[in-house]
């Protein structure tokens, strides 16, 4: 998935601990192999080459994601669009070879084909139709979190009480560490990415960051993030990251993003509508902004 897992599990009998790791380590790499587009016959590269030629049929697990995905883009007003996969690295590569931004004209004519309403969607059939020929989805803002939350499951069903997944930096804890608290986690600092500005304590939660630290380029004195806007193909400014907390990693990861796109109040304004989501952001001045309920430490 171009990603790090770190699993942890806390077990009193060391060889029953890795084998359930083990456990965990095929289910991720078994949703790699489903969603990935790196490899011909995935299911997703089925979808994008029949795109605007023919319904594809899919798994039901995958038919499912891609419903899940399409619900987040509607309740982000396409903020979250897995049909971003129509930007590809003629445009954003992000890079030491690129050295000066598209222009803005370019951008618009290639996002044209990101569009969740063009996703058709047949429950009965489970099928997948991208109505525009060119047009191409992609999981990288949902399934590294939908991994993490697979793994879990896993390990729940086999009788792990504790534990933690991290998807490079998207994690998900559920039961206490083995001295009986909360797992202790930290909120990373956008200007010292190894460090963290803030710790939190939770159990059976999930947290996601998004930040213009992970992957940008600097032209001309300016950072670019690699967080697109799917309404204009160029990159967001003002937020350094967004940190997402919520009961499941597949919605904490699907969230990171378009609440940076969505802007400060917009997003805040979202994330309070919805029940047992929570979220914090840091601006371009290191100013800290928060929804309701979050009591920092």
């Amino acid at each position: 998935m171009g990603n790090n897992f770190t699993i942890t599990v806390v077990d009193e009998n060391e060889k029953k601990g890795n084998e359930n790791i083990n456990l965990a380590i095929e289910e991720i790499r078994r949703i790699e192999k489903l969603l990935t587009t790196y490899k011909e016959d995935s299911q997703t590269n089925l979808i994008n080459e029949n795109a605007g030629v023919k319904p594809v049929k899919v798994d039901l697990e995958v038919f499912n994601l891609i419903e899940r995905s399409v619900g987040i883009s509607k309740i982000t007003q396409g903020a979250f669009d897995i049909s971003y996969g129509s930007i590809d690295k003629s445009l954003w590569n992000f890079d030491k070879t690129m050295t000066k931004l598209p222009d803005a004209e370019t951008a618009l004519r290639m996002v044209h084909l990101i569009d969740y309403r063009n996703i058709n969607l047949d429950k009965e059939k489970t099928t997948v139709f991208l109505k525009e020929k060119g047009m191409r989805i992609g999981f990288g803002g949902i399934g590294k979190g939908y991994a993490a939350e697979m793994a879990k499951q896993i390990l729940v069903k086999n009788n792990v009480q504790s534990g933690i997944i991290n998807a490079s930096g998207d994690l998900c804890a559920w039961g206490l560490q083995p001295n009986g608290k909360k797992w202790t986690i930290g909120v990373a600092n956008p200007d010292a990415p190894t460090g963290a500005f803030s710790y939190m304590e939770i159990s059976n939660k999930a947290v996601a960051t998004s930040g213009n630290y992970e992957k940008f380029v600097t032209i001309n004195g300016k950072k670019y993030s690699h967080t697109i806007d799917p309404k204009t193909g160029l990159p967001i400014t003002g937020i350094k990251s967004v940190t997402i907390i919520a009961s499941n990693a597949e919605f904490a990861d699907a969230m990171a993003t378009p609440i940076a796109v969505m802007g400060i109040k917009a997003g805040l304004f979202l994330i309070d509508q919805i029940p047992d989501l929570y979220c914090i952001i840091i601006d371009d001045s290191n100013k800290i902004y928060t929804s309701k309920n979050i009591n920092l430490k």
